[in-house]
């Protein structure tokens, strides 16, 4: 892929409205394909390629993380979080054969199928594909790219079919090895959902430059800062980095330039402090943010001294 597309606006999105209907009590397992020779960046350990300071599988990892099992077909490595290794016999055997193999390690009745390869993946892309599933009798729901091809590794499927679909190829060709995806996809009842971003995947190092420089663009460097940081730190929360940046802002101008970081990290220890969660994160910012007020406030101009209107200098607490 040459490039990102963009939305029509001309900013690049995760391909996911806001008021998208959320499916929020679908279970559902995670196949996540990651053992493929990456053929195309030279042999190179795809899953491992780092964009925006994570690994691109744990990037995909991130998407699912609600899944209930998550299996990641490909040798075991250190991921961000736990999931279930498999491998399809022999190793190389396809995307086939790989699905396949994480399959048998799943229960759930809908599952999700992805590539380690997607940067742009997220949370809600993979709501909205279940989401379309439990609202259409299909056997699944596969995103389309920018030129309007099936990728069948950035879907939601129901399992039974999916299964039914894996035995017929096997009985017909006695193994799954070799086999072409769209093979197994030919027998599947599909709806398809445009979204050239979430589908965009690293098959090139051009593609990984793009991806790289995307992140990097004004209006997502922030939040893709954040994410790298909760992964690295194993933090899972959500918090208004809204009311963050406004209290270092405050800090800043109303004390001096370091006590913005020195106050934010403060504010995280007592929010850790009291039980830590977003609640907890919003009440020692509001208290942070109003002693920066106060602070600035003493240091107008027009401030009024703090004694009372009758005192005399003597009776001044700083009177000596």
């Amino acid at each position: 892929m040459s490039g990102v597309p963009c939305d029509r606006d001309g900013t690049h999105t995760r391909g996911v409205t806001a008021n998208e209907p959320h499916l929020a009590d679908a279970e559902y397992d995670a196949v996540v394909l990651a053992g493929g020779a990456a053929r195309r960046l030279g042999g190179a350990d795809k899953p491992g390629v780092r964009v925006g300071g994570r690994a691109l599988l744990d990037r995909v990892l991130a998407a699912c993380a609600d899944a209930r099992t998550t299996v990641v077909v490909a040798d075991p490595r250190p991921t961000a979080r736990p999931v279930t290794w498999a491998r399809e016999d022999p190793p190389g055997g396809g995307p086939v054969a790989a699905l396949d193999a994480g399959l048998r390690h799943t229960t759930a009745e809908q599952v999700v199928v992805l590539s380690a390869d997607l940067p742009f993946l997220g949370e809600a892309t993979v709501r909205r594909l279940l989401t379309a599933l439990g609202a259409t009798g299909a056997d699944g729901v596969l995103l389309t790219d920018a030129d309007g091809r099936d990728q069948p590794l950035v879907a939601a499927y129901r399992a039974p079919a999916l299964r039914r679909e894996l035995a017929a190829l096997v009985k017909a060709h006695g193994s799954p090895t070799g086999l072409p995806l769209r093979r197994l996809t030919a027998g599947l009842d599909l709806t398809r959902v445009p979204d050239p971003v979430a589908s965009f995947d690293c098959d090139t190092w051009d593609d990984i430059a793009t991806a790289r420089a995307r992140i990097r663009e004004h209006g997502h460097v922030l939040d893709e800062w954040i994410s790298a940081v909760k992964d690295e730190l194993g933090i899972d929360l959500d918090v208004d980095t809204g009311v963050l940046l406004d209290l270092a802002r405050d800090a800043a101008h109303g004390v001096a330039r370091p006590a913005a970081p020195l106050t934010t990290f403060l504010v995280g220890y007592a929010a850790a402090q009291a039980g830590g969660g977003p609640q907890a994160v919003a009440e020692a910012s509001r208290k942070a943010a109003a002693l920066a007020l106060r602070w600035a406030d003493e240091d107008t101009a027009d401030a009024k001294p703090d004694k009372a209107p009758d005192a005399t200098p003597d009776a001044r607490p700083d009177a000596g």
